[in-house]
């Protein structure tokens, strides 16, 4: 039988007009901590990763039962579907940038910059012209909780971007711990999280896809932001401690979500683009809202 956890949503400024389900259905529990769901249509089937326990789980929406799609998962983190279906994922074991084929097989799309490891890639999204942009903490290599402790060969934690020649570029160089990052729909604007310094930064992205910009867009009231996306009218949501923030396109904190455990990442998903899918520490969590999330 599901659970249900009643949604309490928090209303701080007059245009916040979401809403949605009454309840927050729990679709699983007995993660360590879960990250990275992304949602397929075409397979309508929700993956997301138990770091700690090394493995990508799958949530079935028919049938609605869970299994394991991968193990060992290369402790995995962020993952999204590139334009033609294949999961593209961040992983910390191996410290790269994957892509899995039709047939099962694994390419590794970038796991060095210039010639030094990554640290452990963690989030990432795709842009129409098919280039592939990700962070790039400590996490995964800071212990031997999410990955394998080990010495950085990097100066610092950045954004990179891989362009479709397989070319690595660091795009960004002035995080701390640089985490969540999504794109405007028109793909102009770039937000990335800045999760040690609480902040979520704002980026103009030009014709030759360099960033310029990246003031703070918006502040942490509760911990630091970890996953983000974008709905339909830009406004943007953000995984932290106490739930999910959503903020206005001119940066003002509309309202919250309220989880009862510390929500790490977030994604769009059902037919509709309708459903929130959210990992929160142990839990999988899914309600249906009164908006979509950004293609």
């Amino acid at each position: 039988m599901t659970t249900l956890i009643k949604a309490e949503w928090q209303r701080l400024d007059e245009r916040f007009d979401l809403g949605g389900d009454r309840f927050l259905e729990v679709l699983y529990d007995k993660g360590s901590w879960l990250e990275g769901p992304c949602y397929s249509a075409a397979w309508r089937t929700l993956l997301f990763s138990d770091i700690p326990n090394d493995r990508v789980l799958a949530w079935q929406e028919v049938g609605e039962s869970v299994g394991v799609w991968r193990s060992p998962g290369g402790y995995a983190n962020g993952r999204t579907l590139d334009r033609a279906g294949r999961m593209l994922q961040c992983e910390h074991g191996s410290r790269s940038v994957t892509r899995t084929e039709p047939d099962g097989t694994v390419t590794v799309l970038a796991d060095r910059w210039q010639g030094r490891r990554f640290n452990s890639p963690n989030d990432l999204v795709e842009r129409s012209d098919g280039s592939i942009w990700f962070t790039d903490p400590s996490y995964g290599i800071d212990t031997s909780y999410e990955g394998y402790a080990a010495e950085r060969e990097i100066d610092g934690c950045h954004v990179y971007r891989i362009d479709t020649d397989g070319t690595v570029t660091r795009v960004a160089d002035d995080f701390d711990r640089p985490n969540g990052l999504a794109f405007s729909a028109d793909e102009r604007t770039l937000y990335v999280v800045d999760t040690r310094r609480k902040h979520l930064r704002r980026f103009t992205v030009d014709p030759d896809l360099n960033l310029s910009g990246g003031e703070v867009f918006a502040t942490c009231d509760r911990g630091g932001f970890d996953g983000i996306r974008l709905d339909v009218a830009g406004r943007i949501w953000a995984a932290a401690p106490d739930g999910l923030h959503v903020f206005h396109p001119d940066g003002t904190l509309l309202g919250k979500l309220s989880l009862p455990e510390a929500c790490s990442n977030l994604c769009f998903g059902g037919p509709k683009r309708n459903i929130i899918y959210a990992t929160a520490t142990n839990l999988l969590l899914s309600i249906r809202v009164n908006t979509s999330g950004v293609h």
